[in-house]
């Protein structure tokens, strides 16, 4: 069942708003979303929203990802990942935590032979875990191109125990059409996880990264 605020025309409407009042700049602004939940215990793990969304029209900006493998999956994906890491080098991240907080920071997902997820969870656990970066397995011999290429297009919605989050839904450089498209899927999947669907919405707002917000509810 499509929930009735995913199919409300005023969600054009706010984007259009959003960006004619956007200031003009020099370069590609993101168009977030800001979602303000409601009757929801945060403190309850299983209440808070974590989730990876795939965007039609995807982000319209660089989307960095890095890939935990063997020497043979290294070799098979050949450019696709923005940063191979080998098991051998795992260990040694975990005994320099600037770098393995550097590259959580410079990554936005990471994927990972599962073979190799116990030893990540020990070893680089505590510094990927909390800023929502643990890897999403794959089978070894599997081609990652193709997950990769879905990462690049995917946005991660996270409100940890915090009432208000945010999350990109695209970039000036997308279109009225295609921004409403991508905040639909976003508000689908998000409704979704919650207990009562679309009323633990408090409100929607879709703002440009420097300019004013506009009101979706």
């Amino acid at each position: 069942m499509v929930s009735p605020l995913v199919e409300r025309e005023d969600i054009r409407a706010a984007v259009e708003q959003a960006l004619e009042q956007a200031p003009e700049r020099k370069f590609a602004e993101s168009v977030d979303l800001a979602i303000n939940l409601r009757d929801l215990d945060l403190s309850n793990p299983e209440n808070r929203v974590d989730r990876e969304i795939l965007l039609p029209n995807g982000r319209g900006k660089d989307v960095k990802v890095g890939l935990f493998c063997s020497e043979e999956m290294a070799t098979m994906s050949g450019d696709v990942a923005d940063v191979i890491i080998q098991p051998e080098e795992i260990e040694a991240l975990s005994d320099d935590p600037d770098e393995a907080k550097q590259l959580a920071e410079e990554m936005n997902f990471f994927l990972a032979e599962a073979p190799l997820m116990p030893t990540i969870g020990r070893e680089l656990g505590t510094v990927l875990g909390p800023r929502g970066k643990m890897p999403n397995p794959i089978n070894p011999g599997d081609d990652p191109s193709e997950t990769i290429d879905s990462l690049r297009r995917t946005v991660r919605a996270r409100s940890k125990e915090d009432r208000t989050f945010h999350l990109p839904a695209g970039t000036v450089n997308h279109s009225p059409e295609e921004l409403t498209a991508n905040i639909r899927r976003i508000l689908r999947r998000i409704t979704m996880d919650l207990e009562r669907h679309e009323h633990n919405l408090d409100a929607v707002y879709v703002k440009t990264t420097m300019g004013p917000p506009s009101r979706i509810i």
